[in-house]
């Protein structure tokens, strides 16, 4: 079983009840420009589902009519059957949104960040709960600035959570983190699935959109070219014949670094300037 297909098989998506999101003909047109050209897709409760493509195919755009940013210019969106243009207020109840660094307050710790984005929610967030489930746990009176990348990614996730949402979203999640800090965001991400949550991410890492997501639109120019799991759309283009010019290697420069460099060096410790041990005085 390869790893798409383990985690299609660990998610169990289902289909009973409404979608956790409906998306049918969406359009944006910004004067001359189509940003977003009739897409239609739908994002099954229980699942990872990816927007895949470059960056100007859309997909921020159609994240930000989901989430009640912008205005659709035409089609319609539903999270749980409810719509999010005339009931936006039920929608937006539902969502947990990734916020950017910048959306933070600089002279708020961790923990009255999330205290302050629940009450913007009518509601009381465990922040020690939330902290630890990104495995922040010892960071409550640390600030936004004190973090590693890779922590404040973790930390944007947790912030998403503050409404405990029935479908998170996340753009771009993993964008400027090193390979191991992005590894151990998937497997965040894979837990929130797991328990129960449904996730729908945004990315251009095509690594990303095959380890991790159950199912993905490839999205380019405003349009969804295909939508199905990754190993289902791998399979159709080998079906046609296609095959690389030359195989990939068994190993990647990837692979490289995370083998020098140990899995004890944990990013924590880098973001301190901490060097391991077994790693002292190498040059």
């Amino acid at each position: 079983m390869t790893s798409s297909a383990a985690a299609g098989a660990a998610a169990s998506p289902t289909s009973d009840g409404p979608p956790a999101l409906a998306v049918h003909d969406l359009r944006k047109h910004y004067r001359k420009h189509e940003a977003v050209r009739g897409i239609t897709f739908a994002v099954q409760s229980g699942e990872i589902f990816g927007l895949l493509g470059p960056n100007g195919a859309g997909k921020t755009t159609t994240i930000e009519i989901v989430i009640g940013l912008r205005e659709a210019t035409a089609g319609t969106v539903e999270v749980f059957g409810a719509d999010v243009a005339r009931d936006q207020r039920l929608a937006r109840g539902l969502l947990g949104i990734q916020l950017q660094e910048s959306d933070f307050f600089d002279h708020l710790t961790l923990a009255e960040q999330l205290r302050y984005l629940g009450a913007c929610y009518g509601t009381e967030p465990d922040a020690a709960a939330l902290l630890a489930a990104v495995d922040l746990a010892d960071r409550g009176d640390w600030r936004l600035k004190q973090l590693s990348g890779g922590q404040k990614q973790r930390f944007a996730l947790a912030a998403a959570l503050v409404n405990d949402p029935r479908l998170v979203l996340l753009d771009e999640p993993s964008t400027g983190l090193d390979p191991g800090a992005r590894r151990d965001l998937w497997q965040l991400i894979r837990r929130l699935r797991d328990s129960g949550h449904t996730v729908l991410l945004t990315t251009h890492y095509m690594e990303e959109a095959e380890v991790l997501c159950d199912r993905v639109a490839i999205m380019d120019q405003g349009l969804i070219a295909a939508v199905d799991t990754p190993d289902r759309l791998i399979d159709t283009l080998l079906a046609t014949g296609f095959r690389r010019p030359e195989p990939p290697r068994a190993a990647t420069l990837e692979d490289v670094f995370l083998s020098l460099t140990g899995h004890q060096f944990s990013e924590a410790d880098a973001a301190a300037g901490v060097v391991p041990a077994g790693r002292r005085g190498r040059r």
